[in-house]
């Protein structure tokens, strides 16, 4: 599998973690602003090929996988930019909105700092 996106988590916003309990997460790159970072799960990002993101590419969470069912018009642009997407764990086939992923899978329980973000592809 060729690494299209990988990123390290380094904070999260004191609310981020009540987005799991609805099955998404939102992610930002380190920049983000204040009001925005509270409810963020906050990266730096090492790898950034997300212009490639595509349907059936495979999103990794730590050690969680996760295939990739619909991407948002804005989506690729906003995590190659901004490290900025809402990911949502419902495996719907449109995307709800321009900046979204949906991947298949339940939301893991809790994303922390020193964790792993990849997007692959074959």
């Amino acid at each position: 599998m060729k690494t299209l996106y990988e990123s390290t988590f380094v904070a999260v916003g004191p609310l981020a973690s009540e987005s799991l309990e609805d099955n998404f997460i939102i992610t930002f790159g380190e920049g983000a602003p204040q009001d925005v970072a509270e409810y963020c799960f906050i990266h730096r990002n090492d790898i950034n090929n997300a212009e490639k993101l595509a349907i059936g590419s495979l999103l990794t969470l730590g050690e969680q996988r996760y295939p990739v069912t619909a991407i948002g018009e804005v989506a690729r642009q906003n995590l190659h930019e901004l490290g900025h997407i809402t990911i949502r764990f419902d495996g719907a086939t449109e995307a709800e909105f321009p900046g979204m992923v949906h991947v298949v899978g339940i939301p893991p329980a809790m994303l922390k700092p020193g964790q792993k973000f990849c997007l692959l592809s074959e």
